[in-house]
């Protein structure tokens, strides 16, 4: 028996045969066979099949994979339209006079280049996709057919790296398991295994000779074992059961309200990127969404969203949830979640600069238009609306003015919108240190525990290298929540934690002895954490 460790991005334990993917990377000639015009036209006719391609895609990975997974071909959609993309390889055909393959090999190695440097996770996984429109854009140029060839039997497939396309094309009900080479659990390796619910482990590099062998993958502790013994296979049989009958056991949680034995009333609440996650909330038995966060409406976009398609996400969201409350979170651009169309000036450091509202208070447009829309689809459910990274009362007050110029120019138009509750993130020392002041502005806190934790340790949640030294239960943080909390409690509204922190079980019940009151974590999440403060006296 041999044993190989990884990193677990998929829970789970599953056993089979092995099949290793392989596939050829296409060779791009420099070489161009026409002009540069004839080229430029190669190159456009292949964009054009390829939006093709990714549409049929997007249905096949809805049906199959569901929303999350689904979504990655969205994304590649945007990525085969980007002009900085396309202007790069216009470039190289008309000025190098190399054929429509070549200049979009090397932009697409260019592009891959750049997000791979990027110290933000997520968009380092990024760069797969890059490689993976280019060399669905080479292979049309060269008159290829696609690649992906699917195991026939059930089998735990291994392979360098798996793109969004090729997974999808492949009869996923054969999957057992994945393990990859590169991938972590932002990557769309992880995606899709966690929409299928299967197990999969990433940094094990396959090797061919273990094609058709018999194998074990733990997703629990992020280990491949190649031959495993009978002992070792009946040990992940009984573990895999014990699993199974867990998540059967939190299903029965699903519709409970969360009550401590005491009686103390906790909401749980689920974050989402978007109304493609408010199924998954709802799925996992969310009593509400504690934090929507706006900000992928516009990353998602090249150029700002119109009110109207903020106004209809929002509106779906509140039409999805019904009675149960959605707390939508105004923009939150800058530091590591850039959007080039807002053309913010560089900065040496992002993470302290203009950023949340502090970027919609220089910009009163973009917090208006989102609050109009906030206010417009209120009508459809039970929103309210929270700013991020407030550090003062003058900077609440400035948004609350905003709010009310929104409301009066909606009432001048004659366009119903309702009333909601306005509140606020707590993400920095100040806010923390000024909780009893700003108990008095806002109407509901809700404490952002990455942001803060950052702020209060002076360290760059995105730096690896600083992971040894970072400490989430630190006493300065421990000890601005607790103070946040009773600055809440003593003003009379609730105070909820949205953050990192709030999933972490070590730290529940002293949250709920501080007074916290209100849980937002990712879908996932909230049926452990409600069994969890269930057996809490």
């Amino acid at each position: 028996m041999e044993a190989y460790r990884g990193k677990a991005i998929a829970g789970g334990i599953a056993a089979g045969r092995l099949f290793i993917y392989r596939k050829e990377k296409r060779r791009a000639k420099r070489e161009a066979g026409a002009g540069p015009e004839k080229e430029r036209e190669r190159f456009l006719k292949a964009a054009a099949q390829a939006e093709q391609e990714l549409k049929a895609l997007y249905e096949k990975a809805l049906t199959s994979a569901g929303e999350e997974a689904a979504a990655v071909f969205e994304a590649h959609s945007l990525m085969l339209s980007d002009p900085d993309f396309v202007r790069e390889v216009e470039r190289a055909v008309s000025r190098e006079g190399v054929s429509a393959e070549y200049a979009v090999d090397e932009a697409g190695k260019a592009f891959a280049s750049m997000l791979a440097g990027m110290d933000d996770e997520y968009l380092k996984e990024r760069a797969a996709d890059v490689q993976d429109v280019a060399q669905r854009l080479i292979r049309i140029l060269q008159g290829g057919d696609e690649d992906a060839k699917s195991p026939e039997q059930p089998v735990i497939l291994a392979a360098e790296e798996l793109s969004p396309s090729e997974t999808v094309q492949m009869d996923q009900r054969l999957f057992l398991a994945l393990v990859t080479e590169r991938g972590t659990e932002t990557s769309h390796t992880a995606i899709l295994a966690r929409s299928m619910g299967i197990p999969a482990v990433s940094g094990i590099s396959p090797r061919p000779e273990w094609e058709g062998r018999m194998a074990a993958v733990d997703g629990e502790s992020g280990v491949l074992y190649i031959d495993p013994e009978e002992g070792l296979l009946s040990e992940l049989e009984n573990r895999k059961r014990e699993r199974e009958l867990l998540a059967r056991s939190l299903e029965a949680l699903k519709d409970q309200k969360t009550v401590t034995g005491s009686g103390r009333r906790i909401l749980l609440y689920a974050n989402v990127g978007g109304i493609r996650d408010v199924s998954a909330a709802l799925a996992g038995g969310a009593e509400g969404v504690g934090l929507f966060r706006s900000e992928f409406l516009y990353l998602e976009k090249k150029s700002l969203p119109s009110e109207e398609e903020l106004f209809l996400s929002y509106k779906a969201a509140a039409e999805a949830m019904g009675e149960k409350r959605v707390i939508i979170r105004t923009l939150d651009i800058g530091a590591d979640k850039q959007a080039d169309y807002f053309e913010l000036p560089e900065e040496e450091n992002p993470a302290m600069g203009l950023r949340g509202i502090r970027l919609c208070l220089k910009r009163p447009e973009l917090l208006k238009t989102q609050l109009r829309a906030i206010f417009r689809a209120g009508v459809f459910g039970n929103l309210s609306v929270m700013y991020p990274m407030i550090a003062s009362p003058s900077e609440l007050r400035r948004a609350k003015a905003l709010a009310e110029e929104a409301k009066e120019e909606l009432k001048k138009e004659k366009i119903p919108f309702a009333e909601m509750e306005q509140g606020i993130m707590i993400e920095t020392p100040a806010a923390a240190l000024l909780s009893g002041e700003l108990a008095k502005e806002a109407d509901f806190f809700s404490i952002g525990t990455n942001d803060l934790a950052q702020y209060t340790m002076a360290m760059d949640r995105q730096n690896g290298q600083l992971e040894e030294f970072f400490d989430p239960h630190h006493p300065a943080l421990l000890r601005l929540i607790e103070e946040t909390a009773k600055n809440g409690k003593r003003a009379g509204i609730l105070v909820g934690i949205c953050g990192e922190l709030a999933a972490d079980p070590s730290l529940t019940e002293e949250f709920i002895k501080m007074g916290i009151g209100e849980l937002s974590v990712a879908p996932s999440q909230i049926l452990p954490l409600r069994r969890r403060i269930l057996e809490l006296p």
